[in-house]
């Protein structure tokens, strides 16, 4: 619990600082089924208590009108709470005109109900959020306690309240009464209709652990009680599991993790089909069910924007106007007092922040599935792969195993629509899971991935392939798989003449993935076209297409018989214009002066360099760039040019005064290396001048002195 004392401020003020601690920490900041709270401030006054008070059980209230439906377990503990939100705010409302004649023992139980309300605030909306009904199920018990512990405290809090003390009606005042004394006798247990799904789900486990599959009949009933009823359901299900995986600190929790995971990826493939534009449709509905304004026809980044800060929304509210907004943009808005929508123009009829729970469970969709790492991840739960990489539960290895062998089966059976599905499956799948992508090469999934490349004209199949392809390759048995079963001459096509350019990108990058074989690095260069649309890929590309582009060719030059290929397809004037038109893209100029680095180092690659004019380029990055890695592999290009070109080279840095200064700073801000090598390019050039410019010894007559 976290106490914030607060200096005193006047009333408004105090009221929305308050406000604003409490949202911030415990939307932004928390784990799951954690419920941290903030205690009010000894200073606050009765008045924005009341006020904050009254915003609690509204949005208790709201979850409870809006979201009671979502509830795959718990129903009856939800019911509890939600008749308890429904009776506090009419107290609340009946009280607050009385709010300058409260004692201090009812301020006291006013502040205890508050964080009481925070932390069944959040226990709601965890139990009702989509993707985590399975895992809710099989913490029952636990989650069942704390709503025995919080409905209990609501009694307690009720009780410091003197009733008499105020002039309430006699019917509020007896609803009270009658719901203080409910909330100190109410037990909460695990449902019996839990109970037996939650042992239905552990006896399949078992089934898992020992290698057969579960009755699907008996699977589908579990899945139905829990509301699990699409093939977007269950994704999300699996995506939740598989962030909890990520940040799962206590290795206690692991093994259940990773059996329910292991459950849910078997349920998506076997249970659950998934046409091309299934995925829209679903996510319409999943709008529906909000009975919000926002209505989409396809889920795009758009329309998962925050129309003030026009960026992806972090933490998703709905104001009464029905627009639904990042809470820290509105807030800042309302700060700013501002009292309008700043969508439609009207007059807000309160402050109320209703938290979006459908939204912000759809903004996770598309960023998991188009790979977008949000601010808060990024900074508080950076994935580690290596904890995908051997299941810490016998259940699940069963489970995935099963899966990706069905998936296999589909790709090699299924008509075009059941590859397009399997392709996809296995293309999220594996896109951040080692074990899975381990699996899926066991199973015989590269072939049958290469076979749809060279067959298939349709555009998604072949995106969703060679997507697959790439996350496959990421994984030594997958590079080797596909080298092997002869995927080069395919992925090259795709990469030349994709229907798409994000297929094109990723043709890129799966050779990229295959050259890390040194077998594979010949390979691709004896293909002709493979360089010269690497080459065209980085002229004409998207920014993250000349990105895997520029790092595949660097991989290539480590075999030295490419370097000649690579020199042919004119890549170094390519790589002269990128670092004059994308030199604010540091890490592709920092890419691009690594491949001149590397051709350099020999002398028909210093030829090249010196004939397209890269020279000036080159001083340009060492002087401005703020990478380390670029400056230093400038530096090697540089002092390799001087070594192979001679003094035609020597003549033309001779020429570019900003040289030396940018050598002199390296020397005593660069890395050990890169200083080693500014001071051997020094010494080069030293002994240039020295040579060149020493004055030659003349004959002279003897001198005679007069006597």
């Amino acid at each position: 619990m976290y106490c914030f004392f607060l200096p005193c401020f006047n009333r408004h003020r105090i009221r929305k600082v308050t406000l604003l601690l409490m949202t911030h920490y415990t939307f932004s900041d928390r784990r799951f089924l954690s419920f941290p709270a903030i205690n009010p401030c000894s200073a606050v006054s009765p008045a924005a208590l009341l006020a904050d008070l009254s915003t609690l059980a509204a949005d208790i209230d709201v979850i409870g009108r809006r979201q009671t439906g979502n509830f795959g377990t718990h129903r009856r503990a939800a019911r509890e709470a939600f008749r308890y939100a429904t009776i506090i705010v009419a107290f609340l409302d009946d009280l607050r005109p009385f709010s300058t004649a409260l004692t201090r023992s009812a301020v006291l139980g006013l502040s205890d109900l508050h964080v009481t309300l925070q932390k069944l605030r959040l226990l709601l909306a965890d139990c009702a959020r989509g993707g985590a009904r399975l895992w809710i199920l099989l913490n029952a018990s636990r989650i069942a306690g704390e709503f025995r512990v919080l409905l209990r405290s609501v009694s307690i809090a009720l009780e410091f309240i003197p009733l008499d003390s105020v002039d309430l009606s006699a019917e509020i005042k007896d609803l009270v009464r009658l719901l203080a004394g409910q909330a100190r006798r109410v037990e909460v247990g695990v449902e019996r209709v839990d109970e037996l799904a939650g042992r239905s789900v552990r006896s399949m486990l078992k089934q898992f652990q020992s290698g057969e599959s579960p009755d699907p009949n008996d699977l589908r009933r579990v899945l139905n009680h829990l509301k699990i009823t699409s093939w977007i359901d269950c994704f999300a299900e699996v995506a939740f599991l598989e962030e909890e995986i990520f940040a799962e600190e206590r290795n206690g929790e692991a093994t259940l993790l990773w059996s329910s995971m292991g459950l849910m990826v078997y349920s998506l493939v076997v249970l659950f089909d998934k046409t091309a534009n299934d995925k829209s449709r679903k996510i319409e509905e999943c709008f529906r069910r909000q009975e919000s304004s926002v209505t989409v026809e396809k889920l795009n980044a758009d329309d998962l924007r925050c129309p003030i800060s026009l960026e992806l929304m972090k933490d998703p509210v709905t104001v009464s106007t029905g627009q639904t907004y990042d809470r820290s943009s509105i807030l800042r808005w309302l700060k700013s007092g501002n009292q309008t929508c700043p969508v439609t123009g009207e007059v807000l009829a309160n402050a109320d922040l209703i938290p979006n729970f459908i939204i912000r469970q759809l903004i996770s969709l598309y960023c998991h599935e188009n790979g977008i790492l949000t601010a808060h991840q990024g900074k508080a739960r950076k994935r580690d792969l290596s904890k995908t990489l051997s299941p810490a539960s016998p259940a699940a290895v069963g489970a995935i195993r099963m899966a990706t062998t069905v998936l296999a089966g589909k790709l090699a059976t299924g008509e075009s629509e059941k590859k397009n599905m399997a392709s996809y499956e296995i293309r999220i799948l594996s896109k951040s899971n080692i074990f899975n992508r381990i699996c899926l090469v066991e199973a015989g999934a590269v072939k049958w991935l290469l076979s749809v490349l060279s067959s298939s004209s349709d555009p998604t199949l072949q995106d969703n392939a060679i997507a697959a392809l790439l996350n496959l390759s990421k994984h030594h048995s997958g590079r080797t798989d596909i080298f092997e079963a002869g995927g080069l001459p395919p992925v090259v096509q795709v990469m030349r003449f994709g229907h798409k350019v994000e297929s094109q990108k990723n043709a890129a990058a799966v050779l990229f993935y295959l050259s890390a074989m040194e077998a594979c690095r010949e390979a691709i260069g004896e293909i002709p076209e493979a360089i010269p649309s690497l080459v065209q890929l980085l002229k004409n590309g998207t920014y993250r297409a000349k990105k895997n582009a520029i790092v595949t060719i660097y991989s290539l030059l480590l075999f030295s018989g490419n370097q000649a290929k690579i020199l042919a397809a004119d890549t170094v004037a390519v790589i002269a214009e990128l670092l004059e038109s994308e030199e604010d893209e540091e890490d592709l100029v920092t890419d691009c002066v690594g491949v001149l680095a590397k051709i350099a180092e020999r002398p028909d690659g210093t030829n090249e360099i010196i004939k397209s004019c890269v020279l000036s380029h080159l001083v340009h990055v060492l002087r401005s760039s703020s990478s380390s890695s670029g400056r230093e592999y400038c530096v090697s290009a540089l002092l390799s040019i001087c070594k192979n070109g001679g003094d035609k080279a020597m003549s033309l840095l001779e020429k570019m005064p900003l040289l030396m200064p940018s050598l002199y700073s390296l020397l005593s801000d660069g890395s050990r290396q890169a200083s080693k090598k500014a001071r051997s390019l020094l010494n080069y050039i030293h002994q240039f001048n020295d040579q060149r410019y020493s004055p030659v010894l003349a004959f002279h007559d003897p001198i005679v002195h007069a006597l």
